[in-house]
C-alpha cells in the first residue's frame, strides 16, 4: 500500500538500515559476524605461540639453564624442527630412513586411539547413566573403580605385554583404561546433577517413564558427558606413547622410541608436536560432531 502525503510517497515496506552490511539476509550477517569472531580469536591466540618460538630459539642460541636443570643447548632449534617436520611428511629434505613416513605411523596411532577410546565410551557412558540413576549399583560398583582407578595406566604396562602380549591390543588395553575412568565419573556426576523438576515437568507433559532417559536424563547431562569425553580423548593421546614403546615399530610412540636410542632430538620435538597438533583436531572433530547430533540444542557445549 502507498500512500502519498505533502508530495511525499512512502510506504509500509520496512526501511533498510544504514551501515556496513545493511540489507544483507540474517544468515550471511551472522556468518560473516562468526567469521569475524574467528579471525578475533586467533589474532589472541598467536602472540602467545610466537613468543614460545622466540624465546626458544634465542634460549638455543644463547645456551639457557631454565629451572629444573633444563639445558636449552642440547635441544633442537626451531628452524631443525620445522625441517624435520617437512621431511617428515613429504621427505626428500633430510633424506633418511624417517622420511616421508609421518602418515603412516600417524594412521597406525589414530587407529589405536580411536578403537580404545570408543571401547571405552561404549563401557562408560551406559555404565555411568546406570550408576548415576540407580543408588545401588551405583553402592556396589562405586569402591571397586575407587580402588582401581588410582593405579597408574604405567603401572598397568607390563601386565599387559604378560597377559596380552606385544602388539596393538595392548595399547588398545592401555587407551581404553585411561579413557574409561574420566568418561564414567563425569557421566555419573551429570546424570545425578539432573535437577527433579525436569523429571516432574515431564510426568506433567504426558512422557511416559520409559522415554524419560533419552528425552530428559541425556539432553541434561549431555554437556557433563562431553567433558568427560574431550578430557578422555586427551588422555588416549598421552598414553598412546606409553602403549607404543614396547613392542611396536609403527606408530608415533615407536618414533619417539626409535629417536631416543639415536639421540635425535629434532625427531622427538617433531613428533611432540605431531601429537599435539593431532590430539587439538580430534578434539575438533569430537565437537564437531556432537554439535552435528545435538543441532539447535541450546544444552550442548
Amino acid at each position: 500500500m502507498t500512500t502519498v502525503q505533502a508530495g511525499t510517497a512512502t510506504t509500509d515496506r520496512p526501511q533498510r538500515e544504514s551501515g556496513p552490511g545493511a540489507g544483507e539476509p540474517v544468515d550471511t550477517a551472522a556468518r560473516r559476524a562468526r567469521y569475524r569472531a574467528r579471525a578475533v580469536s586467533l589474532l589472541w591466540a598467536l602472540p602467545v605461540p610466537l613468543l614460545v618460538l622466540l624465546l626458544w630459539d634465542r634460549g638455543v642460541a644463547g645456551a639457557w639453564t631454565l629451572p629444573f636443570g633444563i639445558q636449552m643447548q642440547f635441544l633442537p632449534t626451531p628452524y631443525e624442527v620445522a625441517r624435520r617436520l617437512a621431511d617428515l611428511a613429504v621427505g626428500g629434505i633430510v633424506d633418511d630412513s624417517y622420511s616421508g613416513t609421518l602418515w603412516w605411523h600417524l594412521y597406525a596411532s589414530t587407529l589405536r586411539v580411536v578403537q580404545g577410546f570408543a571401547i571405552a565410551a561404549a563401557v562408560a557412558v551406559p555404565l555411568g547413566i546406570l550408576m548415576g540413576r540407580s543408588r545401588t549399583v551405583n553402592r556396589m560398583l562405586e569402591p571397586t573403580l575407587g580402588l582401581v582407578r588410582p593405579i597408574p595406566v604405567t603401572a598397568w604396562a607390563p601386565l599387559s605385554l604378560l597377559i596380552i602380549g606385544f602388539g596393538d591390543r595392548a595399547t588398545i588395553f592401555l587407551v581404553f583404561l585411561a579413557a574409561v575412568f574420566s568418561i564414567l565419573i563425569n557421566t555419573t556426576a551429570g546424570v545425578r546433577a539432573v535437577p527433579q523438576r525436569l523429571f516432574e515437568a515431564a510426568a506433567m507433559l504426558g512422557t511416559p517413564p520409559a522415554q524419560t532417559l533419552y528425552k530428559v536424563v541425556l539432553p541434561a547431562a549431555m554437556p557433563s558427558i562431553v567433558s568427560g569425553l574431550r578430557i578422555a580423548l586427551g588422555l588416549s593421546w598421552v598414553i598412546l606413547v606409553v602403549g607404543e614403546t614396547v613392542g611396536i615399530r609403527v606408530g608415533l610412540g615407536a618414533l619417539i622410541t626409535q629417536a631416543r636410542e639415536q639421540s635425535r632430538t629434532d625427531l622427538i620435538v617433531a613428533v611432540m608436536i605431531v601429537i599435539g597438533l593431532a590430539g587439538f583436531l580430534a578434539d575438533r572433530i569430537l565437537m564437531l560432531a556432537v554439535r552435528l547430533v545435538a543441532g539447535r540444542r541450546p544444552l550442548l557445549p
